[in-house]
């Protein structure tokens, strides 16, 4: 429930209002993302860290967006987000 919006305070013989405006935090990166090197067959993981808990983040390799697969697997959990890339293979580079 978003708390921007008119608030009243109300004495009974006086009104007074007022308007609050909330402006949002941007997300921004605290750890960025590293370069990561891995044998075929082998898991890769990247990892970075945001300035915002549970952000909406969209993992993308090129243009093609991830989605939750056998071939990856995306955890978030408050800050930290990861990608797991499995069974690597020289052509998903």
């Amino acid at each position: 429930k978003a708390d921007a919006g008119e608030y009243l305070c109300d004495t009974g013989d006086q009104q007074s209002t007022a308007a609050v405006l909330v402006k949002a935090v941007p997300v921004l990166f605290k750890h960025w993302l590293k370069n990561e090197e891995v044998e075929e067959g082998r898991t890769a993981v990247l990892h970075c860290e945001l300035t915002k808990p549970n952000a909406p983040v969209e993992w993308r390799k090129g243009d093609k967006v991830l989605q939750p697969s056998d071939k990856y697997e995306i955890r978030q959990e408050g800050t930290c987000v990861e990608l797991f890339i499995y069974d690597a293979d020289a052509q998903d580079a």
